[in-house]
């Protein structure tokens, strides 16, 4: 598949597709769509040649979209992102595999969401486990990171503080993952019968909200801990809702997760329609998770390819540039997608 070719200016606008489409869903409800829409379709063929030329080891650039080759966007599945990379093979598939060391690590690391603050922990303290685990010193260890100008969270999103009284951030969320310890979060994860009751299980803990808990029930689904399947549910964040009023004039009602489900189902012919050649995760499709993300990154797209599209007041930049780097990017998935990346 060839990608767009962007002539004249750094940034020339997308072709403009037919806007106003009408796509009647089954139970009568109507999405009326915009020109964003299509672009959302085509940013999603791309982005993820960009995925299989850089794993090809083909030399930069990977795409002739001068917003590609500029700005950051996150894969077009999310478990190919190098944080969720490191995540499922440093830190949920090595080490104990008992329900309450993979629930630990995952939401020790997820916390912070930072591969740097995971490493710094694991050289000052040694294998990090549950069973040996000393707060205290781990709280020493990030206090001091901090006091030498050592950033310890990610800044890929906003992680509110626990209210617990600590002056530090990073002493709340320490906390807060010891009172989700005592309070045998890791068994009822366990126990629980799907996707929705882990995240309402999540959501009930301090400064948790939907996006974070909803993040949280996906990471630890990569796990052997619990094994739904990634469709049955969604939560839609900040990024994708603002991405999904830019890509629909008209919603027929539906709530964003039930927009997400349906664009979900119908991308296969979405991307026939437009004559885009779209591959696959060696055979797994699009997820809802994918597509929620997909709708934030076609958000901030958004902002060169159709900037009328933004509504005023609405941000009209990219903050994160990218930088192209030539490295060996392994990439290893949930054993039990039984993919083979290798193929």
């Amino acid at each position: 598949m060839r990608g767009s070719k962007l002539q004249g200016t750094l940034f020339s606008p997308a072709p403009t597709p037919r806007s106003g489409r009408d796509i009647r869903l089954p139970g009568g409800k109507v999405l009326r769509t915009t020109p964003v829409f299509d672009t959302y379709w085509r940013f999603a063929a791309e982005r993820q040649e960009v995925f299989f030329r850089r794993l090809s080891g083909n030399p930069p650039p990977w795409t002739e979209n001068s917003v590609l080759r500029s700005f950051r966007f996150t894969n077009v599945y999310r478990a190919s992102d190098r944080v969720s990379q490191y995540l499922i093979r440093r830190v949920i598939y090595e080490g104990p595999q008992e329900e309450e060391e993979v629930f630990f690590r995952t939401l020790l690391f997820k916390l912070f969401n930072r591969i740097e603050t995971w490493e710094l922990l694991e050289a000052r303290l040694g294998p990090i486990t549950w069973k040996s685990f000393d707060f205290e010193r781990a709280d020493a260890v990030l206090g001091a990171a901090l006091q030498e100008g050592s950033r310890l969270y990610s800044a890929a999103y906003i992680m509110p503080s626990p209210l617990f009284g600590a002056a530090r951030k990073h002493t709340n969320h320490l906390e807060l993952l010891r009172r989700m310890m005592a309070d045998h979060a890791p068994r009822k994860v366990a126990s629980a019968r799907s996707l929705r009751e882990v995240f309402q299980l999540l959501r009930s803990y301090p400064s948790l909200g939907d996006f974070l808990a909803f993040q949280f029930t996906i990471d630890l689904n990569y796990s052997e801990l619990i094994r739904f399947e990634e469709a049955e549910f969604v939560v839609a964040g900040p990024g994708a809702r603002s991405g999904i009023g830019k890509c629909f004039s008209g919603t027929g009602g539906l709530g964003e997760d039930e927009i997400i489900h349906a664009v979900t189902r119908m991308a296969g012919q979405e991307f026939e329609r437009l004559g885009l050649r779209f591959r696959t995760l060696w055979g797994r499709e699009l997820q809802p998770i994918d597509c929620q993300n997909l709708f934030c990154e076609v958000d901030k797209y958004s902002r060169m390819m159709h900037p009328e599209a933004t509504p005023e007041g609405g941000r009209t930049r990219i903050k994160q540039r990218y930088e192209a780097r030539l490295v060996s990017i392994p990439h290893w998935y949930p054993p039990k997608w039984k993919l083979s990346p290798s193929a």
